[in-house]
């Protein structure tokens, strides 16, 4: 994953928790890098280490951690840093999904190497079917955040029903309710 993924959960730890309890973590996790260059590419395995010692320190699911950063990423790292891009994503919650599917095209402008999951967005009545497609394992709850995140970015109160890959579908799938 790119630097900023990793770069935006030591931002978090530090904002929430203390830049002490950011340095533990980072020792836990085993990582080495004193500070996290947006555009260079690190191994997976670290942001995993990162999530999954976070969650220890802190006494909380690895899930909850997933959501958590979800919506620190899009209402701080996205929204800081890359405001113009998100407002270009939609006027509102409905338009900026039904636009997902080719954000991260232009995210690739700015990441070439980007390898980014795939969504596929369909409405149904009064509800948004997202299918949620990555080469990465174990990433579902950070969508679930991120969803939230965007529902809060703007203004609605949305219900998410989750069902994770299973022998039926190779993908996520999740259906979103708002009003």
């Amino acid at each position: 994953m790119y630097g900023i993924v990793n770069k935006s959960i030591q931002e978090l730890i530090i904002k929430d928790f203390g830049t002490d309890k950011w340095e533990t973590i980072k020792v836990n996790a085993e990582v080495e890098s004193l500070n996290f260059l947006s555009n260079e590419q690190y191994d997976d395995a670290i942001t995993y280490r990162l999530v999954k010692e976070t969650a220890l320190f802190l006494n909380i699911t690895q899930k909850d951690v997933l959501i958590k950063f979800g919506h620190y990423w899009i209402l701080n790292t996205g929204l800081e840093k890359y405001g113009a891009l998100m407002y270009s994503g939609g006027k509102d919650f409905d338009e900026f999904m039904m636009n997902l599917p080719s954000f991260h095209t232009r995210i690739m402008l700015m990441y070439p190497d980007l390898v980014p999951p795939e969504f596929l967005v369909t409405k149904d009545e009064d509800r948004l079917l997202v299918e949620y497609h990555s080469e990465r394992k174990g990433l579902t709850y950070f969508v679930y955040g991120l969803l939230e995140g965007l529902a809060t970015m703007f203004k609605i109160s949305i219900e998410i029903a989750v069902s994770e890959k299973n022998t039926e579908h190779n993908f996520d799938l999740f259906t979103i309710k708002w009003n």
